[in-house]
């Protein structure tokens, strides 16, 4: 017996070893490249109408670490957007705005850097008549810690007093949701999904201006906005997705496996086989509280699709992951737009219909027909100059819109 397992041993860890080594290679030779599933390779064949938008709709996520000397390659990127799209356009910001933890009291010794990012996207915005909105995410709400409403109510207040134009919806803190028409025929909805992972004080009730006062209102709330706009093109946008092939959902690199303490410091090279699987599966099974896996997120996750699965043709856009990602599930199309400054593994594959590796954003542009199509702007260089396309999409088939409503006046770019 003793004999067998000395063979038996090696075997099983030369075994692990190649199969470590056969997902590195294909990790590596898969990473930063798009995915497209096979039911949507034809993408480069459809073509959007070329008529200019009715409105556009920059869904632009984890935006909080970027360069503040001018050479951001997604905001230079984001300048090109706003120069073609003009006053017909709204630039939701998806949260995590001021990495790593908001914009923290004066004197505190993140503060001098978290308004220099936060005055970066400020001033490019100023110059432009798009309409801005802001969501707070977790790390805008402290990294989700007790005092992170705190940190909530500061950023929002900056944002208002330096960019009074802005929206920071929802106000106050609140859960939402907020309703916003857009265009004719176009309509967003604002939640604040940090709201149901929040530890610490949160906002609810009149008291606080919240049109919530208890944590299943909102989404009764949601239902009601959605049937009263039924029959128009509904975008709702939060800061969690409610899928996602990457880290929140549960998705890690064999490199995150062997060597689990680069999660905490990139270089922190120090290899812990089978003991370093741990971390991937507690964040996969249970889940921090950032992750779809955790009794909060997935409470209220499940609470939102029960919601949208009943609006086929609905949008749910989202940030928190970083990288660019799109979903239909049972008729309702799932937006990842978190790769504002940062970028993360994604994996190919599974429900995905499209997955990128890349810094970048996701636009939607809606037509005066009915017609939205989804567009992945990914930059090519510091100046962010435009890549070519990545990928596009029509979200709602040609056959299923609307007879053509006549444009408003001024309405060419």
């Amino acid at each position: 017996m003793t004999e067998l397992l000395s063979y038996l041993l090696p075997a099983v860890l030369l075994g692990l070893l190649l199969w470590l080594l056969y997902r590195f290679v294909q990790e590596r030779r898969l990473r930063r490249r798009p995915y497209v599933a096979p039911s949507a390779r034809h993408w480069t064949t459809l073509s959007p109408p070329a008529e200019v938008p009715l409105h556009r709709i920059c869904l632009l996520g984890d935006l909080g670490a970027v360069a503040t000397d001018g050479r951001d390659p997604v905001l230079n990127l984001l300048r090109r957007w706003l120069e073609e799209t003009g006053s017909h356009g709204t630039v939701a910001m998806l949260g995590d705005n001021v990495y790593p933890v908001g914009i923290p009291p004066l004197g505190h010794p993140l503060r001098a850097a978290a308004e220099a990012r936060m005055d970066a996207q400020l001033n490019l915005l100023r110059e432009f008549p798009a309409q801005a909105i802001f969501l707070g995410g977790n790390h805008d709400w402290n990294k989700g810690r007790p005092d992170g409403y705190a940190y909530l109510q500061a950023q929002e207040a900056y944002v208002r007093h330096h960019l009074p134009a802005a929206l920071f919806l929802p106000e106050n803190g609140c859960p939402g949701p907020v309703a916003l028409p857009l265009a004719e025929g176009l309509v967003l909805l604002v939640l604040n999904t940090q709201w149901w992972v929040q530890r610490g004080p949160r906002p609810l009730g009149r008291a606080h201006g919240c049109s919530a006062t208890d944590a299943k209102q909102p989404f009764e709330q949601l239902q009601t906005l959605l049937e009263q706009y039924r029959g128009q093109q509904i975008v709702v946008v939060g800061h969690h997705p409610l899928y996602s092939r990457a880290m929140h959902g549960g998705k890690f690199t064999v490199k995150q496996h062997v060597f689990p303490l680069t999660a905490a410091h990139k270089r922190a090279y120090v290899p812990l086989p089978l003991v370093g699987s741990l971390f991937p599966a507690y964040r996969r099974v249970l889940g921090a509280a950032e992750d779809m896996a955790h009794p909060r997120y997935r409470r209220m996750r499940r609470r939102l699709l029960q919601v949208l699965r009943q609006f086929p043709g609905a949008v749910y856009a989202a940030g928190h992951d970083h990288n660019l990602q799109y979903f239909l599930r049972r008729g309702v199309h799932y937006i990842v737009s978190g790769a504002g400054s940062k970028t993360a593994f994604v994996q190919p594959g599974g429900k995905a219909t499209f997955t990128h590796e890349h810094k970048g954003f996701f636009s939607l542009d809606y037509y005066a027909d009915g017609q939205l199509w989804l567009s992945a702007w990914e930059p090519a260089d510091a100046q962010g100059t435009p890549a070519p396309p990545a990928f596009r999409w029509p979200l709602v088939p040609v056959a299923a819109t609307r007879p053509a409503a006549p444009a408003p006046a001024g309405s060419g770019r």
